[in-house]
């Protein structure tokens, strides 16, 4: 059963498989999920599936909304544990030990995020994140996060709380000084005049010859030959202590903030349901939060294409590409809000 807190209504546990009814929705961009190889298959949300996310939605009044990659690949932002992503090719992300330690593993993060920077700014919002901004905007979500450090959330109209924290800034390990990703791109290009300008001309498509094999990765960064990066490239350290300036993301290896993660924990336990959007939930510090909220009497549900760590205990479950089911919402029911 599916029980809100503070609410006699109840709903039937539902385990749901798309009927693979045609999608309705006639406003989707014509370039929508052009690159359909960074997004798992999945047949299009039936009206039943529509209908169950709908009253979730109806029978909460402090619903808390967790987002995951799922929402991002849409946009052209590849993931790392979908059938699809960077894992299924053999690829590792760095990991904040490694960062620390190693200076040359410094410059090959910070050679291939430079170079995958220009093609990760053009992704844009998808009809997912669009949607979700109009029903937080409507008074449907009590509190978005996300562990996505894309901020196209933002984008969007949304302002989640950032459990990894973003791309978009760069931050000292040492002092805590901060300053804006385009200001840190400037700086090392001034460092690297030749290099940027060279990386600059290069193509991103990985089956153009003018390409070198490079391919984009879930945060940011291109896979580039070691050969662009291995010498004469020069990396700014803190203009206030010279300490190593790192992107303020939570690394593999690393931990969520107390604050951010205390705050997200917090608002897990207080509401009346959780929803989570497109995260297999592998990484702790996500599942702990939807286990928390289930712990606490919350209705719980999830939209992802996949198994997920909280399948077991979840309410409800759809497997469905969010830019083809949460834009239906908008017109369900109770619902009905007007687009952002």
């Amino acid at each position: 059963m599916m029980s809100f807190r503070g609410s006699h209504s109840f709903v039937r546990t539902y385990r749901i498989t798309p009927t693979g009814a045609a999608m309705e929705n006639k406003e989707l961009p014509s370039n929508y999920l052009k690159d359909k190889m960074m997004v798992p298959n999945a047949n299009p949300p039936g009206d039943e599936d529509v209908n169950l996310l709908s009253q979730f939605f109806e029978r909460s009044s402090k619903l808390v909304v967790l987002t995951g990659a799922g929402i991002s690949t849409e946009s052209g932002i590849p993931d790392y544990r979908s059938p699809n992503g960077a894992y299924s090719t053999g690829f590792r992300p760095i990991t904040h030990q490694e960062f620390m330690r190693s200076s040359r593993a410094r410059r090959r993060y910070w050679a291939r995020s430079y170079a995958g920077w220009r093609k990760f700014t053009t992704a844009q919002p998808g009809p997912a994140h669009i949607a979700l901004a109009s029903l937080e905007k409507a008074g449907r979500v009590k509190f978005m996060m996300t562990q996505n450090v894309d901020r196209l959330h933002h984008r969007a109209g949304s302002n989640p709380l950032e459990l990894h924290g973003t791309v978009y800034v760069v931050a000292c390990t040492n002092c805590g000084f901060s300053l804006s990703r385009s200001s840190f791109q400037d700086q090392v290009k001034a460092l690297n005049p030749k290099w940027a300008e060279a990386i600059e001309s290069l193509e991103y498509d990985s089956r153009s010859d003018k390409s070198f094999g490079m391919k984009q990765r879930p945060d940011g960064d291109i896979e580039i030959d070691e050969k662009f990066w291995e010498e004469e490239f020069h990396i700014p350290n803190c203009e206030k202590c010279d300490g190593i300036l790192k992107p303020d993301v939570v690394f593999f290896g690393d931990n969520v903030p107390k604050g951010r993660s205390d705050r997200a924990l917090a608002a897990a336990k207080k509401c009346d349901a959780f929803l989570v959007l497109g995260s297999s939930l592998m990484t702790m510090s996500a599942f702990r939060l939807i286990r928390a909220a289930h712990e606490a009497g919350a209705a719980t549900a999830i939209v992802n294409i996949g198994v997920t760590r909280a399948d077991d205990f979840v309410s409800l479950k759809i497997n469905s590409r969010l830019g083809e089911i949460l834009p239906r919402l908008l017109s369900v029911g109770s619902l009905g809000v007007p687009v952002v």
